[in-house]
């Protein structure tokens, strides 16, 4: 069988091509039937998100012309309903027919081919003369872009970025990327770090730099979390090609705590195609995460296979000479003179990260001046004793896991992994009880970062470590003192 070739028409919202014309009344009346069938084999919520949106443009000799409003779209459609939706126009038509996918966007990067798919499905055919109609020829019509709120912090920069030998590489790959966005093989750039180690100030000095180099280049920063809700309210009120149409449109996306799409499947499915599309088109992607995407639990492989395409690179926590040099900026920053002592000491006591690090120097410069102290060692004592409290209830999972391996000799890896061996599953057993008692994680989150365990498994661990401590003094004792260590924090 062959299918006549068709030249693609891109349109923009300014002009919509009309569902029921002269030409194309065989067209409407076939994807009429169509959608008749797929009322009943898909759900409501579908059909409004994904089947509506679909507009019949023309029908050809074995050919069925079809729009839809964006690459992404387009993407989800050929995965999710592509088999559906052809089963239900072969038996509207009535005979084996060819489908065709143009792409209305309004911007000119759109493909000038169609995208074909043809189904070899045939039923008897009914009477219906499918007459021949060549669709237009290529048009483009192409509307302003509408600006975007690059969601930048703009005190996020290089400039004010400490270099050090725990972040040297990443600073390297993030200003490549920042000079030539898109145009290296660091794509995506993906920077992973433990909490506070200055990843969110790294990947949005990329954005910024963009920003101020004056080319007209569309940037977004955004949490995963505030994409999943995004995502979801787009759902819900039925305007996914909205959606996809703007993230289209972005030029350099940058997006914070990756970690934080596990478990929701729905979108990563979205953003794997999002991500697809705009890497296709050589726009940038830059990624941040807590850990290195191989260790990423509850993420599909397929996503975590887009993630290592480029570069991917860590931040370690500041050594002494770094943090010193952290503290030395942030107070000329604020135009306050502190003694060398009184950075070295915080420096040196306060090495888990920088946002304590920097947390510690606020407190000295605001009690100082509240209560018109010396700046001495003294003074940032009491601040350390008071900002690591505060700090207390950000203890990460993480945090817990290198330390129970410390404790026990046991290597995180292993922690996280799927041995039963007595002497990891003991250990791993009390870092999940400590997880559950000192962080706000779910169970859920818990058993994702102990190797992908559902939260029955974190429950047993918790009630086998409790009833342990009641039974075993060695082993309640040995407990506690790993708590209250996370908790000291000193």
């Amino acid at each position: 069988m062959e299918t006549q070739n068709i030249n693609v028409n891109i349109v923009s919202d300014v002009e919509k091509p009309n569902r029921i014309n002269t030409l194309d009344l065989s067209a409407h009346q076939i994807w009429e039937d169509c959608l008749t069938i797929l009322r009943n084999k898909v759900s409501n919520l579908n059909y409004k998100t994904w089947i509506e949106p679909i507009i019949p443009l023309k029908v050809e000799q074995n050919g069925f012309l079809l729009q839809v409003p964006s690459p992404f779209f387009f993407e989800w459609i050929e995965e999710h309903f592509y088999k559906t939706i052809n089963e239900a126009l072969v038996q509207a038509a009535g005979i084996e027919i060819a489908t065709q996918y143009i792409i209305s966007q309004e911007d000119e990067s759109a493909s000038e081919e169609p995208i074909r798919a043809t189904t070899t499905l045939s039923v008897t055919p009914r009477s219906d003369d499918l007459s021949p109609v060549r669709p237009p020829v290529n048009q483009i019509y192409i509307t302003p872009k509408p600006p975007v709120d690059s969601g930048l912090n703009p005190r996020y920069k290089f400039d004010h970025y400490v270099k050090g030998e725990s972040n040297q590489f990443a600073l390297a790959a993030a200003l490549a990327v920042a000079n030539n966005p898109g145009g290296t093989s660091f794509n995506p750039l993906v920077v992973y770090g433990g909490v506070g180690l200055g990843k969110t100030h790294l990947v949005q000095s990329i954005g910024n730099l963009v920003v101020r180099s004056g080319k007209p280049t569309r940037v977004l920063y955004i949490s995963s979390e505030k994409f999943t809700v995004d995502f979801v309210d787009a759902i819900q009120k039925n305007s996914i090609a909205d959606f996809s149409n703007f993230y289209g449109n972005i030029e350099l996306l940058i997006v914070d705590d990756i970690q934080f799409f596990a478990g929701k499947e729905k979108t990563q499915d979205y953003f794997f195609h999002i991500f697809n599309a705009l890497h296709q088109q050589g726009k940038q992607i830059v990624l941040s995460s807590d850990r290195s995407p191989k260790e990423l639990k509850g993420l599909n492989d397929r996503l975590i296979s887009r993630f290592q395409w480029g570069l991917t690179t860590d931040i370690q926590p500041p050594d002494l000479e770094t943090r010193i040099a952290i503290l030395k900026t942030k107070s000329s920053n604020e135009h306050i003179d502190l003694p060398h002592e009184v950075i070295e000491f915080i420096a040196t006591n306060v090495t888990t990260n920088i946002r304590e690090l920097e947390g510690c120097l606020i407190g000295v410069i605001a009690r100082a001046s509240l209560e018109q102290r010396t700046i001495d060692i003294e003074l940032a004592k009491d601040v350390i004793r008071s900002v690591i409290g505060e700090f207390r209830s950000h203890i990460t999972i993480e945090d817990i896991q290198r330390l129970v391996s410390q404790h026990f000799g046991v290597p995180e890896d292993l922690l996280r992994g799927k041995t039963r061996k007595q002497e990891v599953v003991s250990p791993r057993q009390i870092a999940m009880y400590l997880a559950k008692e000192l962080t706000n994680s779910s169970l859920k989150t818990i058993g994702l970062q102990f190797g992908g365990r559902d939260h029955s498994t974190v429950i047993h661990a918790y009630q086998t470590v409790e009833d342990n401590m009641k039974n075993d003094s060695k082993h309640r004792q040995s407990v506690l003192s790993l708590k209250s260590k996370l908790e000291s924090r000193l």
